[in-house]
């Protein structure tokens, strides 16, 4: 499982975490604040089966990470840095829609 080190940093951004505020360091992936910081860790649901998925390779090839991220879907958490005031959701999909169309 994901383990965070002790200090990244010592600034820290604020972002909404499917609508709750979530305190964050500076500079981790969206991925990371996830993992490291929300009580659920999933970020989005299997198209196929619908079972929670969770960040995986967090260096953007297995595309598990995938969120919504300031109202854009289909994001790569993993490769996206957190930013002050950022909204984040899990990534919805709708009808069978897998490629963001």
């Amino acid at each position: 499982m994901y383990k965070q080190h002790a200090h990244i940093s010592s600034r820290h951004v604020c972002i909404e975490y499917e609508g709750e505020p979530m305190t964050v360091p500076a500079g981790i992936s969206v991925a990371a604040a996830v993992l490291g910081h929300a009580a659920d860790h999933h970020c989005r649901s299997s198209v196929i089966s619908g079972e929670n998925r969770a960040p995986y390779c967090l260096i953007g090839v297995c595309h598990e990470c995938l969120m919504e991220i300031d109202g854009k879907p289909y994001q790569q958490a993993c490769l996206i840095t957190v930013q002050e005031g950022m909204t984040v959701r899990k990534q919805q999909f709708k009808g069978g829609e897998t490629n963001g169309q």
